[in-house]
């Protein structure tokens, strides 16, 4: 099978001659460093031999925990939160039925997430939707004491109990967590729960092919197999013996440096294919926090296009020429619809009728991309055959791994986020959690003044 492509062209085009090939160095030794456990952040360098490491019998274990709770459950919700659901939500809305949540499908159950919001509304109405339902969850968190899971699981559980017994709640509620510590594992050691582990070197944004992300992905019944594959077979491709101008990974941390370097501070993750939203949520999550600190770092973001062409072209187009975009192809659509005519033509579109929707959408990318070329906007392309589970699995490694130089050729670490723990410590003061009486104090002082 043939792999995803990149075409960095109309991005390397606003920067000087050869300005990607003086990257070499750089990215090469970034690699190694990841190589040879060198950088910054080595302890989490887990996800970089990953799926070549992944066993049949391993996929064959995940697997049987799936079918379980596809036996036994019509909803299946996952509680986690960031890197811990994520992934699995990509992958399951980028091979899903768009309308999945209307569609009384007898062979896989419904796949709910939970655990990423404190909105009280969003849990009771989860929880209401849930009554009557054979559901079971999926608790994926390593620590089992973040606020968002915690809460959220301590509500399912409670519910799954009430609704199908205490032991048969056993079956279908299972564990994703750390292998000895935590909440999250004294709770599944205590209650008997099936349980996976979070290996200990690889961090929640990378963690979408441990069971943080496959046992999820198997749960909506797709190919777990085929994806580990797919991303097995971009490691190989992107590995650090590979001559940097065929290390498509190499050379997307390369352009996205220069342009950075040349005043190039946001990246846009575009595409036209509705069922890569998450995908694009799941790779801002692994950009942003990776390379978000000591006051560097792109800022991802990300729009679906055409849709949002009729919300942010505008600024796109004309605004600050401080962005550039990389732009998600699918090259063939798993359907096929044709544009119909109409006798009054009354929107004057009959000079579509007959060619196919996919047609109409390549040329919006098509034309979209040279009018923002021309509007200073450089354009990366990635080139993906069609959406299945083995090009989605490419598409993972690709990012993971092209993040991982970026970041080292960047100067940071890739792998920590102490930034996150900022809004968690006032939080948790203002709560007045046991331990937080001297923050407590502090910052009630500081509001006072603030008054």
């Amino acid at each position: 099978m043939e792999n995803i492509k990149l075409d960095i062209t109309k991005a390397a085009s606003f920067l000087a001659e050869d300005a990607v090939k003086a990257f070499e160095p750089q990215v090469k030794a970034a690699q190694e460093a990841l190589e040879n456990g060198t950088c910054p952040g080595n302890d989490f360098l887990g996800w970089l031999h990953l799926p070549s490491s992944i066993t049949p019998e391993f996929i064959n274990e995940v697997q049987a925990v799936a079918d379980t709770l596809r036996e036994k459950c019509e909803v299946v919700v996952v509680a986690g939160i960031g890197g811990s659901y994520l992934g699995a939500r990509a992958v399951i809305e980028a091979l899903g039925n768009s309308f999945a949540w209307l569609v009384q499908d007898k062979k896989n159950p419904t796949i709910l997430f939970a655990g990423n919001n404190i909105g009280e509304d969003y849990l009771a109405e989860l929880t209401d939707y849930l009554k009557g339902k054979r559901f079971g969850v999926i608790n994926i968190s390593k620590s089992g004491t973040t606020t968002e899971t915690a809460l959220t699981f301590r509500l399912l559980k409670k519910q799954c109990e009430a609704q199908m017994g205490k032991e048969t709640a056993k079956d279908v509620i299972v564990a994703v967590t750390d292998a000895k510590r935590g909440a999250a594992r004294t709770c599944a050691d205590k209650e008997g729960y099936k349980s996976f582990i979070i290996p200990d070197n690889v961090g929640g944004r990378f963690s979408v092919l441990t069971p943080v992300g496959l046992l999820p992905i198997a749960c909506a019944g797709f190919d777990i197999k085929a994806l580990v594959q797919g991303a097995a077979d971009m490691e190989s491709a992107c590995g650090k013996d590979v001559p940097f101008e065929k290390n498509i990974a190499a050379q997307y941390a390369a352009v996205r440096n220069g342009l950075y370097q040349n005043g190039k501070k946001i990246e846009i993750m575009v595409n036209y294919q509705p069922k890569l939203h998450f995908i694009a949520e799941w790779w801002k999550q692994l950009y942003g926090e990776s390379e978000g600190k000591d006051k560097k770092g792109i800022f991802p973001a990300s729009c679906d296009f055409t849709t949002d062409l009729h919300s942010m072209g505008q600024w796109i187009q004309d605004g600050e020429r401080t962005i550039f975009e990389t732009v998600i192809s699918i090259e063939q659509p798993n359907k096929q619809m044709l544009f119909p005519a109409d006798e009054e033509n009354l929107d004057g579109l009959n000079f579509l009728a007959g060619k196919r929707v996919d047609e109409v959408n390549k040329m919006a990318e098509l034309g979209t991309r040279l009018a923002h070329v021309d509007g200073g906007v450089p354009n990366i392309r990635i080139s993906v055959p069609c959406l299945n589970e083995y090009y989605i699995g490419q598409l993972i490694y690709f990012f993971e791994i092209g993040c991982g130089i970026s970041g080292n050729v960047l100067g940071v670490n890739p792998f920590n986020q102490p930034g996150v723990e900022a809004y968690k410590k006032n939080m948790f003061a203002l709560l007045n959690k046991p331990g937080y009486e001297a923050e407590s104090k502090a910052i009630q002082e500081r509001l006072a003044k603030e008054a």
